[in-house]
This record gives structure tokens, sequence and C-alpha cells, in this order.
């Protein structure tokens, strides 16, 4: 998945002025590990690197742990809704927390293996399995119905407006009455020959449904109907076998003002307008965690480790961390004056949203934090990890 060194050498003068204008670099040094990492960087496949010292300026602690279950190859997502937590392991079991003190409040087994979740919305906690089954439980939970649907669940389901939207293996999405399950609608189309096996969803803003798919694609769809609003390739797969290829969209677009903003592996990150699908920016940063957005400032998990911080209007580079090169890094998660990522030995780290500095750290377990963590408030951050942990951890 890597370009040879002939090709390092033959990029054009021309090519490099470009990306040093649009990256926004501030020295030779930071052009070429933007480069390195824009253009040649396509997945951490080596050991993570060693944390580095640093001076910590900011306290994070841990305020409660819960267990939830192991999630075995897929990946769950907490969520948290008007003070409670709600989260789902691979053994089938969803749990209810209080917010604040992290006591369950109830545990269930719905009697088979789930692989995505957890949805909450319209009164509704929702989880899916991996031959395709969606339960749909209350509140307080008890299962109100569950339907089948043609593959399997790999990501939280959504609701909107008396609809439960759910994302299938098969490239399918569902729109389901939230009422009794029942069919309303299913968009569907083709995948590339291959592909990554994604457990990126959708996301549902303005009656409108986003999502990313393989060879780079990002479509927006009614919610109502599931007909096909606009499409549009943010990403153009490169290089000449199929694996240095794929260019897919494997996390979650987010949606600010008028714009929508995803970003591909091995590919781009881009600004779409939300009417009518033009791309209003796009530079090439590779991620498959994804993205957040926060006061004007997007913030990029790269595929390599490296952490961005893009203005939301141009794309050009504010700053770039580095020094958590190989570390798998997840979403991030915009807090207070703070951005916290969690990574794949247990850590979640914690960065200055102005600089990019590291300015503190705290270890769960041992096993990496799921790649979607969620924020209780602006200065607390809830994560799973893969070995069942469920962690409240404060900063300040």
């Amino acid at each position: 998945m890597y370009f040879s060194q002939f090709k390092k050498i033959s990029l054009s003068i021309l090519a490099v002025a470009s990306f040093f204008m649009v990256a926004g670099c501030t020295s030779l040094t930071d052009l070429k590990a933007d480069l390195s990492e824009s253009v040649f960087g396509r997945e951490a496949d080596e050991k993570p690197d060693a944390l580095p010292e640093i001076k910590e300026t900011k306290i994070s602690k841990l305020l409660w742990q819960a267990r939830v279950g192991t999630t075995g190859n897929f990946e769950f997502s907490p969520a948290y809704e008007a003070g409670f937590i709600y989260a789902a392991s691979a053994n089938g079991e969803v749990l209810k927390l209080d917010a604040i003190s992290g006591k369950p409040l109830w545990r269930i087994n719905v009697g088979e293996k789930l692989s995505g979740g957890v949805g909450v919305g319209g009164s509704l906690v929702i989880v899916g399995t991996q031959q395709g089954v969606v339960y749909t439980y209350n509140l307080d939970g008890k299962l109100q119905w569950k339907a089948k649907l043609s593959s399997e669940i790999l990501s939280a389901p959504q609701y909107f407006d008396g609809l439960t939207i759910i994302r299938t293996g098969d490239n399918r999405i569902y729109g389901l009455s939230a009422e009794d399950g029942s069919r309303k609608w299913v968009y569907s189309r083709a995948s590339p020959s291959l592909t990554l096996r994604s457990s990126a969803g959708v996301i549902v803003d303005g009656g409108a449904i986003y999502a990313g798919f393989g060879g780079g694609k990002l479509v927006s769809i009614r919610a109502d109907n599931g007909q096909l609003l606009w499409e549009v390739s943010i990403a153009q797969p490169k290089g000449v076998t199929e694996i240095e290829r794929i260019a897919d969209i494997a996390s979650l677009p987010v949606v600010e003002g008028p714009l929508v903003y995803a970003v591909a592996y091995q590919g781009t990150v881009a600004a779409i307008d939300r009417m009518n699908g033009r791309i209003i920016w796009n530079r090439e940063i590779s991620s498959l965690t994804g993205l957040t957005l926060q006061d004007g400032k997007i913030f990029i998990s790269h595929t390599t480790g490296a952490l961005y911080s893009l203005d939301y209007a141009t794309g050009k580079t504010f700053w770039r961390q580095a020094l958590l090169k190989n570390r798998q890094l997840t979403t991030p998660v915009a807090m207070n004056d703070a951005l916290a990522v969690g990574d794949v030995e247990g850590y979640v780290h914690f960065l200055s949203r102005d600089d990019g500095a590291l300015v503190s750290k705290i270890k769960l377990d041992s096993s990496s934090v799921l790649s979607i963590m969620a924020k209780i408030n602006d200065s607390t951050v809830l994560a799973q990890t893969r070995n069942g942990g469920l962690y409240a951890v404060q900063i300040k």
C-alpha cells in the first residue's frame, strides 16, 4: 500500500509548491511531514511509537468505570442521552447507566451476538446483529420490536421523525417505522470489487441522510422516502493494485451549517455544499476514524497517527501534532479548550485545541479504545474499550 521510492522522487516542484500553499505549512520540515502523510502515508502498520514525555498542564481523572462486555472484532459506540449512558457488547448485552455515577440501571441480553449499536432516539434504544436483526427497546429495557434485514449491522442505528435509519453491511440503508419496524423504504448501491469492512453509519440532519461509501462516494438521500438527492466523489482511487486503490469513506460525515464534511481513507478531506453536492474545497488527507468540527476548526485523526487542525472554510492547516504516530487514534472529541483522542494501547490523550500541544493523558486498560467516544459534557468524555471497559474521564 505504499508508493515506490521512484514515484516519491519524481514529484514535480510545481506540485510541491502547490501543496505548500494549500496546506499552509510554516516550514520545510512541516511541509515534508505533511506531504508524506497526505500523499504517501497509507496505514499505521508499524508498532505504536513510544509515548513522549510531556509537561501536563491539565489534570485528567477517571470519574467512574463499568463493565459492558468485550466487543470482538466489532466497533460499538456508547451513547449519551438526557443524563443516561447506553452501551452494548458483542455478547448480546445492552446496558443503561446513570451518567453522573456510572451506576447500572438495567442490563439485558438480546439472546444473540451483537455487531452494531447503540442508537438512541424517540424513546428507543436500538442495536443490531451480525445476522441482520434489529432489536429495539424502550428506555426501560423492554423489547418493542425486532426486524430482519439483508445483512450484518455494523454501526449505530439512527432515529429521525418516526423512523429508525439502519445501515447494513451490503451497502443498503433502511428506513423502518419506529413504531413497529415495518419497512418504509430502502436505498441500495453497488460497491467496488474491494472495499473496507467499515463500521461507518449515517448522519441525519435537516431531513437528509448523509453516508459515505467505497470509492470515495458521499451521498445525500431524503430521510422520508430514501430517494437520492445527490452523489459526489471526494476521493479518486490511485495506485496499481486493488489494495492501493481503496479510497473509502470509512467514518461519519459531519454537518455544519450549509456544508457537510467528509474524509476518505487513502483519499481526501472535503467540504461539500449540502444543497447540491458541489465540492467547496478539498485536500489530500487520509483517515479511517474521521473528523470533528468545533468553532470554525476541523480536527482530523490521520491514518498514520498525526492530528490535524484545519480551517473549516478553506482547509488550511492551523497545526499538526505528530507525537502519537501509529497509535491508531479514535475520532477526536472537541471539549472546552481541549481535544480528546483514544489510542490502541488504552490511553486517552488530551491536546490543546489552540496549538495541538499534548496537555494530559490517562490510561484506561490494556486494550484499544473504540473509535467513537461520546461527550457527556464539555469536560467529560466517555470511552469504551475492546476488552469491555466503559470509562468516564474528566479533564480540568
